[in-house]
């Protein structure tokens, strides 16, 4: 069970982009649970509203705004709108983003443009933006355990990921000391996107891949920044945090799954219980 303080953020203001679903969503609503009164922004209003909707029914503030991160005009009103809506900008949650499954051979400039303009660009204009509206405030970059450890096919999205942490490290040594910036990096995340397609068989067959034996959930990152983002991680920037059920601990993928059958079965086939 998530625990929630709902005043941690009382009081606060927090942008969070991407938030029209899946995490971004998640952490809008969970800061709002928690007390902020919060921006929701993305490409698409109807599912905009959804999130609006459903923070305002569970007790929250909240406002839909729409900004296309690729365009500096709109992530320039983005945060005239939310200063002239609610003061100012306490927290800024980068989280916008696309991919594609291209390889480095096969991606053309436009796939480049798209997920670096996106994923990368954007967040360094979206901070820039609300740094110059923050007293003592807070920034957590989205970015992803394919910074550490990827895949084929996941390029350019996993070399931008790796470089949102270098720019979380710049980030914190310029914005500070008022300014906290830190990066969460969420591993496999069961939202609609990743999960739609895929078979039961598959679903578990990813979780036995995880120490923790499942795959995460969008709270279970919504969890990570809002501590991130809050006073409690006060003493806390310029770092990462993994989010991702003990994925980037495991060397080969068949290691995990093998290793509890013996711990269960024993060496003779007689069950141990000695894992869940």
């Amino acid at each position: 069970m998530v625990t929630v303080s709902a005043h941690r953020f009382e009081d606060r203001v927090a942008v969070v982009t991407g938030s029209t679903r899946g995490i971004g969503a998640g952490v809008a609503k969970r800061l709002a649970r928690e007390g902020a009164r919060v921006v929701v922004t993305g490409r698409t209003r109807e599912a905009g509203e959804r999130t609006v909707d459903a923070i305002r029914e569970a007790g929250g503030v909240a406002t839909f705004v729409r900004a296309d991160m690729r365009d500096r005009d709109d992530i320039a009103a983005l945060f005239e709108a939310a200063a002239d809506t609610y003061g100012g900008v306490d927290v800024l949650v980068n989280n916008a983003g696309v991919e594609t499954e291209t390889s480095v051979a096969e991606a053309t400039t436009e796939e480049w443009e798209l997920v670096v303009e996106t994923d990368f660009r954007a967040f360094w204009l979206c901070a820039k933006e609300a740094a110059s509206r923050m007293g003592a405030g807070a920034i957590v970059n989205t970015s992803s355990n394919h910074a550490f450890l990827t895949m084929p096919e996941m390029f350019p999205y996993n070399a931008v990921k790796a470089g949102i942490n270098g720019m979380t490290r710049a980030m914190a040594l310029d914005l500070g000391p008022h300014v906290r910036v830190n990066t969460v990096n969420p591993g496999w995340i069961a939202i609609e996107r990743t999960v739609s397609e895929m078979s039961g068989d598959r679903r578990r067959e990813l979780a036995s891949l995880h120490p923790v034996g499942r795959l995460g959930t969008p709270d279970d990152v919504a969890a990570a920044v809002a501590f991130l983002a809050s006073d409690d991680a006060g003493f806390v920037t310029g770092t990462t945090l993994v989010v991702d059920g003990g994925r980037t601990a495991v060397m080969q993928d068949d290691t995990l799954p093998d290793y509890r059958r013996r711990l269960t079965d024993g060496p003779d086939g007689d069950d141990r219980g000695g894992c869940p």
